[in-house]
């Protein structure tokens, strides 16, 4: 094989599929990555039987031809070569020349046949998503996913489809992030688990532009997600995911709305008297148009007081701040609505539609009083 590229395609390349690459494997062709060229395309490969990478570079192919090379030291390799023309010529031992400008690393690499190839998966009747959308939808509800394997469904997000709706569910245990998106078009229902780190991975990859698109494919056991020249196939999550709905609640006794900034602002400023791992609720104490926040530490005391607009009972409740810090980052509104019942109910800040709902559970403080 002998192919001839620019770094920065190269470079690209390798960046997106070096994020399937396991950290850890008993199966060392899982280490590398494959550079296909057995055709008229340049295909980068990565994979790490959970999640598949195939991306597709431009390229001038001199000779047809595969080989798997280490994927840490290929990446480490061809970041620091200078910036022009990259040639990988392999022999048919497997030994493989990287040249560029003056710099030459000869290094072995393993017979591309002995990878592990992505799934074949059955394309049919794509949902089409811009990647803006997806890569908000995304940011907007990964981080309440758990991130421990004690139950293996907490590690994942819910991606339901009906008719034009995509709703995207988190949860960890102690709080629930809702999303729910319009689609263009209708389809058919469908509901399946996709691993967070999966997400993570796409969300990483994705440019984020408005008028791109990705295609989605479900199968029983896989996602792919198909974007730019690059195709992500992700094993599902096997279960059936938890009744969001049953954990859902109009009731209230307490509504009050808030300048969202002020608020996240606020709780910021008050973790600063918290250690990291130390667990001090921030108390919250709702009046007629004010909100008092305090927050007590072996570090100090912070206390402030923030105007609201309440409908119903004052309310005297505790919250891990930076559970409350999570929701309000990824809400783009200027003023947010929260719904309260009791100091023991959860508390959900939701927009009129419930485009997005966030469930957060209060914390008991009455030590920390």
């Amino acid at each position: 094989m002998k192919i001839i590229c620019t770094k920065s395609n190269l470079a690209k390349g390798v960046s997106i599929v070096s994020k399937a690459v396991p950290s850890k494997t008993t199966m060392p062709i899982l280490e590398c990555i494959l550079i296909d060229a057995t055709t008229n395309i340049i295909k980068l490969t990565a994979n790490d039987m959970e999640l598949g990478i195939e991306t597709t570079i431009e390229g001038n192919i001199v000779k047809n031809g595969m080989i798997a090379i280490d994927a840490r030291l290929f990446s480490d390799i061809v970041r620091k070569l200078p910036d022009n023309e990259i040639t990988i010529e392999t022999s048919d031992n497997y030994q493989t020349t990287i040249t560029c400008e003056k710099a030459v690393f000869n290094l072995s690499g393993k017979p591309g046949e002995d990878f592990s190839y992505l799934p074949y998966i059955e394309k049919n009747d794509p949902v089409i998503i811009s990647q803006f959308t997806l890569k908000e939808v995304i940011r907007q509800t990964i981080f309440s996913i758990a991130d421990n394997d004690s139950n293996k469904l907490m590690t994942g997000e819910l991606f339901e489809i009906n008719n034009d709706m995509l709703k995207v569910v988190s949860l960890d245990g102690h709080r629930i992030s809702i999303r729910k998106i319009e689609l263009k078009d209708t389809y058919e229902s469908k509901k399946v688990v996709v691993p967070g780190k999966t997400l993570i991975e796409i969300s990483k990859i994705l440019s984020g532009e408005t008028e791109a698109e990705v295609k989605i494919y479900f199968t029983n056991n896989h996602i792919v997600f198909e974007f730019d020249q690059t195709v992500v196939v992700s094993r599902l999550i096997e279960g059936e995911y938890f009744r969001i709905d049953q954990m859902l609640s109009n009731d209230y006794e307490t509504k009050l709305k808030i300048n969202k900034k002020e608020f996240l602002n606020c709780i910021d400023r008050a973790t600063l008297l918290v250690k990291e791992g130390d667990k001090k609720p921030i108390i919250i104490n709702i009046l007629d148009d004010a909100m008092e926040l305090k927050i007590k530490s072996s570090i100090g005391t912070m206390d402030e007081e923030i105007f609201i607009e309440k409908e119903g009972k004052d309310l005297l409740i505790g919250f891990n701040p930076k559970f409350l810090i999570d929701a309000l980052r990824v809400i783009d509104n200027e003023e947010i609505t929260l719904f309260l019942m009791n100091p023991k109910a959860p508390c959900f800040i939701k927009d009129e539609t419930e485009s997005y709902i966030y469930l957060i559970l209060p914390v008991n403080f009455n030590a920390a009083v």
